[in-house]
């Protein structure tokens, strides 16, 4: 295959990465005209939902049949009785690739030491690293480039905060964790990573990411760390809103931040695709 497993951001150089980025906005041309290249004929791949969700599996999906794949559904589980080895002997008889969305990290970890076909990592309750992609391409698209770029992410620890954190450790760019205390990441201080507990930092944010509240959220007053359009009118005339989906409005957004001119979530996610399609074209396409 052109390219190995992708588990993480980091599993990828800044150099790579520009280059699936701009592939990827020139698979969305494509997309948009209905031309899509067929990068993929001839491949068998492997789709394994482990998890909850629907948005990135369902693009790697479309994509990978809109470039030519076939690609399955395989109803596997990694917290079964079969061994993870075993489980990947027996797919590697039938799949060139394998996308797989499962809970733990270590988990994809395992399948991809054992499996001779690569692994992509299509979400982990560690990490996100398609979705981030998908929004570092819009987000390339729309300011020109990465460079010096400020991302807030206002989050506890949880995947795409963890995804954000390892484009840190590999982009020119700064990532600001911002949330209370008891939630920040351990990763503080590494590379281009730090936490703060100041919303203050979206002043100057180039862009703001939501996530999740934690389960117990009710037991929590996390009211200050709500991002509303009164806080979106103090930041940059030109930041971009991208909450990560599913939003829980009254959570950690405000039902007003969802219609505000900076808010960008939809055109973003639509980047998901292409993202995904071109990270698809550089591990299964040809070398």
């Amino acid at each position: 295959m052109a390219g190995g497993d992708f588990l993480t951001l980091e599993d990828r150089t800044a150099d790579q990465l520009d280059r699936l980025l701009t592939e990827a906005a020139a698979l969305k041309t494509a997309w948009d005209a209905r031309r899509m290249p067929q990068h993929l004929a001839g491949r068998r791949l492997g789709l394994i939902v482990d998890d909850t969700g629907w948005r990135n599996t369902t693009a790697f999906d479309l994509g990978a049949q809109a470039m030519g794949a076939a690609i399955v559904h395989a109803p596997i589980s990694f917290q079964g009785r079969e061994e993870t080895a075993d489980l990947a002997a027996y797919l590697d008889n039938w799949f060139d690739g394998l996308v797989v969305r499962t809970p733990r990290l270590e988990s994809l970890r395992e399948l991809a030491d054992a499996a001779a076909a690569p692994v992509i990592n299509a979400r982990t309750r560690t990490n996100h690293p398609s979705e981030t992609l998908g929004d570092l391409a819009f987000v390339r698209q729309a300011r020109g480039g990465l460079d010096g770029l400020k991302v807030a992410v206002v989050s506890p620890a949880a995947n795409i905060l963890g995804s954000w954190i390892e484009a840190a450790q590999v982009l020119p760019i700064d990532v600001v964790q911002v949330f209370a205390a008891p939630w920040r990441d351990p990763a503080d201080g590494q590379g281009g990573f730090r936490f703060s507990g100041d919303m203050g930092e979206l002043a100057d944010a180039d862009v703001i990411v939501t996530d999740c509240w934690p389960a117990d959220a009710a037991d929590h007053d996390f009211g200050a760390y709500r991002v509303g359009a009164a806080r979106l009118d103090r930041c940059s005339p030109e930041v971009l809103f991208i909450p990560c989906p599913p939003v829980t409005r009254g959570q950690e957004v405000l039902a007003d931040a969802m219609t505000h001119r900076a808010c960008r979530v939809i055109e973003a996610k639509a980047y998901l695709l292409h993202a995904q399609n071109a990270l698809l074209a550089e591990v299964f396409g040809p070398s």
